[in-house]
């Protein structure tokens, strides 16, 4: 499907899926998982983490669903949903605040094996924080300060990351 159709069948699907149509809610998780494991993936860095961050984004949007206003694309709701969900159990796991601007100093200089040497495994060895705010800037087309809403850090703390991640990728992948 492409186009209004698509956008039409998406539409007919979310309001059957608002009025408890579960077939309809796995329709549309078919049609939005992927987009939503790869955010989370890019974020985590594993596999099963990025797996459970999908399952606890899926929850989440059938809990609030019924909320859902059409105002933004489901695409984008369900995009929102997966950061937070990845973010939030980042946070979990780790039992520790995100990083500060000051802390990039104290971080190891990571590098990968030569023989990974694709961007996205140079992405996943980036230190979190770094990895964090490349991925929704660069990859995700947030905003430096939607990053300090979403991280819980300044916004230039945010533009510290991003600078850090750049550079080490360059490093990584001249290295590699």
């Amino acid at each position: 499907m492409h186009g209004k159709a698509m956008s039409e069948d998406a539409s007919n699907l979310i309001r059957a899926a608002q009025a408890g149509d579960v077939d309809a809610f796995r329709a549309l998780h078919r049609q939005f998982i992927g987009p939503a494991y790869t955010v989370c993936r890019r974020l985590l860095a594993e596999d099963a983490r990025a797996e459970d961050a999908c399952q606890e984004t899926f929850l989440k949007v059938w809990q609030q669903l019924p909320g859902f206003r059409h105002e933004s694309s489901f695409g984008t709701w369900v995009h929102s949903i997966a950061t937070r969900c990845a973010i939030d159990l980042w946070r979990r796991e780790r039992g520790t605040r995100l990083l500060d601007a000051h802390d990039l100093d104290s971080v190891p200089d990571t590098r990968i094996v030569p023989h990974e040497k694709d961007t996205e495994r140079a992405i996943a060895a980036l230190p979190a924080q770094a990895r964090a705010v490349f991925v929704l800037f660069a990859l995700e087309g947030h905003t430096h300060q939607e990053i300090a809403g979403l991280l819980g850090i300044a916004e230039g703390s945010s533009r510290a990351h991003y600078h850090r991640a750049r550079s080490l990728l360059k490093e990584i992948l001249r290295d590699a």
